[in-house]
């Protein structure tokens, strides 16, 4: 029987005293005259002020995804003990971020050139040409170094919220990416997202439309009266499906004019709390990239890899998961978390909370099958954590009881 893996080789690890992200950072660490042994990663080095590295010392030092003014220093840095990695060129996308994407750096384009110039547009079009979820060579290693990148950048970005609110303040939302705006559906997440962050819990999804673009608008609009949440899904209606990408991603970059943006990247790690409380966080994924881009998570950590970001969203949700109706991919999510739960594999489990009780009883039977499995865990019974409403607010009570 598979038995939980050590709690270090899970566990998130902080490595901010060894990797340097931001320019001031860097301009820091030069005042000291060394970087032996630190990581930095993607930063633009060829920019004004050019740092002069001539007289710091660089053994071990690795740099990865930065540029420099000229080959010539990128050369004289290994000469002296370093590592490079330069970035790969030909590549729409870093292949080491520095920080989680924002709506805004998704969208980027769309101003000028509709859907089709948005950077995310643009990103999965190469994603696409150079073999998608099979990439050649050069590729894969580009998409895992950026995956790589987000995953830092992930645990930066969630450390201080975790560290102020704990791990079971998190908590997930799936559901159907079908689902139309303005459907019952939409409004019931959308009001749930509003509540849970409104009740200080962060909340995750899957970064895709339906049921995740409503909860992260939820989340989005939570400092906001809740007629005005209704009146953005209201407006959002004028463009419900979105396989209709221009019209869709238009009313949603319309209703974030007039609501305003949440907070840019902050310039220190781990210093801003604002964007979790302003659309909450999204993981989504390319091999999904011709669904349009969420606009509403205040944070987007977006991967090539679709298992790598499934399995992080089920291991950051430590606060429960609402599971809204959904499909095969809903399903799949549904008993990927009980294995977790089951086996105890990153810890314990909030709430599994069903929405629409009819649904996930009669049409999906999976509570038949879930309750036995939670039952036979060799850590007791953890049946109890099964619950089933058709009530938004009942949800919620749940997921902050406690």
């Amino acid at each position: 029987m598979p038995t939980p893996p050590p709690a270090d080789v899970i566990s998130p690890h902080d490595t901010s005293a060894t990797e340097i992200e931001t320019r001031s950072i860097f301009e820091q660490r030069l005042t000291t005259g060394t970087l032996a042994g630190l990581t930095v990663q993607g930063l633009r080095l060829d920019l004004d002020p050019v740092p002069d590295l001539t007289g710091t010392e660089v053994t071990g030092t690795l740099f990865v995804g930065c540029r420099f003014a000229s080959r010539e220093v990128g050369a004289d840095l290994v000469r002296r003990g370093a590592n490079v990695v330069p970035p790969f060129s030909g590549l729409p996308y870093p292949t080491q971020p520095s920080h989680l994407y924002t709506p805004d750096e998704l969208a980027a384009g769309f101003a000028e050139g509709g859907f089709a110039n948005m950077y995310d547009t643009r990103v999965y079009e190469h994603f696409r040409a150079h073999g998608g979820a099979l990439p050649e060579v050069k590729e894969a290693l580009g998409q895992r170094l950026h995956d790589h990148g987000v995953d830092n950048a992930l645990v930066d970005a969630t450390r201080a919220w975790l560290a102020t609110h704990g791990p079971q303040s998190v908590v997930g939302v799936m559901g159907g990416h079908a689902v139309r705006r303005g459907s019952v559906p939409y409004r019931m997440a959308a009001v749930l997202g509003w509540e849970l962050a409104r009740a200080d819990r962060l909340v995750v999804t899957g970064g895709g439309p339906g049921v995740m673009e409503a909860a992260n608008l939820g989340a989005y609009l939570s400092s906001r009266p809740a007629e005005e949440l209704t009146a953005a899904i209201d407006l959002l209606t004028t463009a419900p499906d979105f396989t209709d990408h221009e019209r869709y991603t238009a009313a949603a970059l319309e209703v974030r004019a007039r609501y305003g943006a949440p907070p840019a990247v902050p310039r220190q790690r781990g210093t801003d709390l604002d964007w979790a409380r302003a659309g909450g966080l999204a993981i989504p994924t390319w091999l999904y990239g011709h669904e349009p881009a969420n606009l509403f998570a205040g944070r987007i950590a977006k991967y090539f890899s679709n298992a790598i970001r499934e399995d992080t969203i089920l291991r950051l949700a430590r606060g429960g998961i609402v599971f809204a109706p959904g499909r095969a991919g809903t399903v799949q999510e549904v008993f990927q978390a009980a294995t977790k739960t089951y086996y105890g594999t990153d810890g314990s489990s909030g709430a599994y909370v069903f929405l629409d009780r009819n649904y996930w009883t009669t049409e999906l039977p999976v509570e038949a099958l879930l309750r036995p499995l939670l039952t036979a865990s060799p850590f007791g019974d953890l049946s109890g954590t099964v619950h089933l409403t058709d009530d938004v607010r009942e949800a919620v009570r749940v997921l902050t009881a406690g």
